[in-house]
Formats: structure tokens, C-alpha cells, sequence
């Protein structure tokens, strides 16, 4: 399969890395060409590949989105929305607002009856948005067994029964997380409440002083 990671942060190193080592073609993405993380990832890899944003999600089969939530709507204006029509995007964002320290809040226009999710399904109206792994950490993302053995959730949402199939598949198959654990949460609206909870990880987080740990619903 060939992959599209929009980001060369950590979060989209990290799930790059994973899938190249399960096999997959993958290609990072960045604002400009001949980008320095980019170009340092794919070193000593194979099946590894640097580009632009506009050059990832024209290779990929499937877009995993993990660009800075506050400049995502941005970045996505600037580009050809044709290049996402008929994909699937992960979208593994959050709105998060530092600027006055841990735990972040959520952005405002992001933190009541909107959501980024919803933001950008609505910027790429033509594209599959299954909001997935934004509640752990990038460890955690693509590897659930580093936690209780993988017996902890998972939610997913967005608006295509089929798009969220696959997603499950891939998490299921890529990175240990059990399907028995992947709660689809419904439309892509339910980002409003897979967002809103990441304020409280980072709270936990910080009480905890590990990133290693997630939630498990009993009923």
C-alpha cells in the first residue's frame, strides 16, 4: 500500500516508521521540497520517500494527516483539494492551544459545537475523514500492545461506513490494536468529543509523568 504521511514531526515519524517496517511504500510530506526531517527520515530506509504535502497525498492510497492542528485549515487551502478526492485521511490532529502553558486547552473556534474534524471534512468535501489515534500518544499509536496488551479503546469516527472499515482494518493489522477495542463513535461531528478529552490526557499525563497509558470503558 502506499502511504501518505502529511507532517515530519513525531507523531508523523513515528506512524511512518511503523508502516514501512510492516511493508508499506511510504512518503512524508512537508511544506517545501527538500525538506531537512524529511530528508533525514528516509535515510537507511526502504520504501521511504520525501516530498511535498502536494507530492504525499498525490502518491498515496491513503493520507495519514498529522500536520499542527492550528495550521491545518491553512495548509489545506493552499493545496489542490483534488488530490484528496476518493482517499481515505486519517486524521490524527488536535486543536491545541499552548500559549499559556500544560495542559493546553482547545483552539475557541474548536472547542464547543465545531471541530477540526468536521473543519477539514468540510475543506476536502470529497475525501473520506476518519478522525483515528489522536487520544494516546505516537508509541501507543502504532503499537497498542506496549499497554495492558492491548486491552484498552480505541475511537474512531467519521461519516463513511466504509472508509471507517478500512481504518480498523489497518489499525487492527498495522498497529495490534484489537478490533474488539476500536469504538466507532459515529459521523464525523463525534470529533467535537474525541477532541475535547485531549486536555484531560494531557492533565493525566502530566500527574502520571508517563504518556504510556489509555482508557478502558467498562459497562
Amino acid at each position: 500500500m502506499n502511504v501518505g504521511v502529511l507532517g515530519t514531526g513525531f507523531v508523523g515519524q513515528t506512524i511512518g516508521t511503523a508502516l514501512v517496517e510492516k511493508g508499506h511504500r511510504v512518503m512524508i510530506g512537508s511544506r517545501m521540497a527538500n525538506n531537512e526531517k524529511a530528508n533525514a527520515w528516509i535515510e537507511q530506509k526502504e520504501n521511504a520517500f520525501a516530498g511535498t504535502f502536494e507530492d504525499a497525498a498525490r502518491f498515496a492510497d491513503i493520507i495519514f494527516l498529522c500536520i499542527n492542528g492550528a495550521f491545518i485549515k491553512e495548509t489545506i487551502k493552499e493545496m489542490d483539494s483534488a488530490l484528496f478526492a476518493g482517499k481515505i485521511i486519517i486524521d490524527v490532529t488536535n486543536p491545541l492551544d499552548f500559549s499559556k502553558g500544560m495542559p493546553a486547552s482547545l483552539l475557541p473556534d474548536y472547542s464547543n459545537r465545531w471541530s477540526l474534524g468536521e473543519e477539514i471534512q468540510q475543506l476536502l468535501p470529497d475525501a473520506y475523514i476518519v478522525k483515528a489515534l489522536n487520544t494516546v500518544t505516537a508509541r501507543l499509536m502504532v503499537n497498542a500492545e506496549l499497554v495492558n496488551e492491548g486491552n484498552h479503546q480505541m475511537c474512531i469516527c467519521g461519516n463513511d461506513t466504509v472508509a471507517k472499515n478500512k481504518v480498523k482494518h489497518l489499525l487492527a493489522e498495522n498497529f495490534m490494536w484489537k478490533p474488539e477495542f476500536i469504538l466507532d463513535m459515529g459521523g464525523i461531528e463525534s470529533s467535537r468529543l474525541m477532541e475535547a478529552v485531549v486536555p484531560y490526557w494531557l492533565g493525566v499525563m502530566q500527574v502520571l509523568g508517563t504518556p504510556l497509558f489509555n482508557y478502558q470503558i467498562v459497562k
